[in-house]
């Protein structure tokens, strides 16, 4: 198979309605390597660098509640910072570049995916909304 480790995609692919951080950036842990109340941070088994963790909370409005906040990893030498927060929303706007995504069962048997980054900024003044198939059904009725 050619696909070896984790998929590239696009952040529209991942979160075509946006994302929002809700959770701060924190070293995410290795379990095998932290023992005796030693903590080490985990390194991303093809790069080698340090992975981080921040919640964010998918701007889908179908999502049903549980579903709406997911983890997502980033790997930096350093913490990265989010972006700045907007004056009058209750949560901060965030894309994110490099995306790649690797797909598991998780303990509930179901097919779940971790989402790795390469960069975390402030979403692009220029960026144009992704339109979904219903959007655009719905774009299609309004024409008409």
């Amino acid at each position: 198979m050619a696909i070896q480790g984790p998929i590239p995609v696009t952040y529209a692919m991942v979160f075509p309605h946006g994302c929002y951080v809700v959770g701060e950036v924190e070293p995410v842990k290795d379990f095998d390597a932290s023992a005796g109340g030693r903590f080490v941070q985990a390194r991303d088994k093809q790069t080698g660098e340090l992975v981080w963790q921040v919640a964010v909370m998918d701007g889908d409005p179908t999502l049903k509640p549980a579903q709406k906040t997911v983890a997502v990893k980033i790997l930096a030498p350093v913490q990265p910072v989010p972006p700045q927060p907007m004056p009058g929303l209750p949560f901060t706007p965030v894309e994110f570049d490099g995306v790649s995504i690797t797909p598991y069962v998780n303990a509930a048997g179901r097919l779940a995916y971790s989402i790795k980054v390469r960069e975390m900024h402030a979403p692009r003044q220029n960026a144009q909304p992704v339109q979904t198939a219903s959007s655009k059904a719905s774009a299609g009725r309004d024409a008409a």
